[in-house]
């Protein structure tokens, strides 16, 4: 490894994250470069992202936003970052993962892997049922979200 770089980052972590992001596929960002159009340049793309990465020099461009409408009506924005965003963010996700994940309570289901709102709905049952208390607090987390639109 380079000693002139400020961060450790293999080069192959690099070329891993992006397989991960061309398998969830996804649209272009702000940029307007798709998948497809990043793979043109694919060795000087993922190179470049490496080397500013490595160096400390990276800084995200903006996002594309854009409005999808909510099952309840109306519309939310969407932030879609570019592709080279995207690589960037799961080679850090790929790094701090393994490290911060056994730290994490056995409770918390935000964002984790293999575990989902429903996951969590599913033990508050569980454990809510225990004391009876799943005729009072459920249909309370239900109109919480129903209120919210779903999101």
């Amino acid at each position: 490894m380079d000693k002139t770089k400020s961060f450790v980052i293999p080069r192959e972590a690099v070329k891993q994250a992006y397989e991960q992001v061309k398998a969830n596929k996804g649209s272009a960002g702000i940029d307007g470069q798709s998948i497809e159009g990043f793979e043109e340049n694919l060795a000087d793309n993922l190179y470049k992202l490496w080397n500013r990465m490595s160096s400390g020099s990276y800084f995200p461009p903006p996002v594309r936003a854009v409005e999808i409408p909510k099952k309840s009506g109306g519309k939310r924005m969407l932030g879609i970052p570019s592709v080279s965003d995207r690589i960037a963010q799961m080679v850090v996700k790929i790094y701090l993962e393994p490290m911060v994940e056994p730290h994490f309570c056995q409770d918390s289901y935000g964002y984790r892997p293999g575990k989902s709102a429903i996951d969590a709905i599913a033990i508050t049952r569980q454990r809510c049922w225990k004391g009876q208390g799943d005729r009072y607090i459920v249909p309370r987390i239900n109109r919480i979200f129903a209120a919210k639109g779903g999101e």
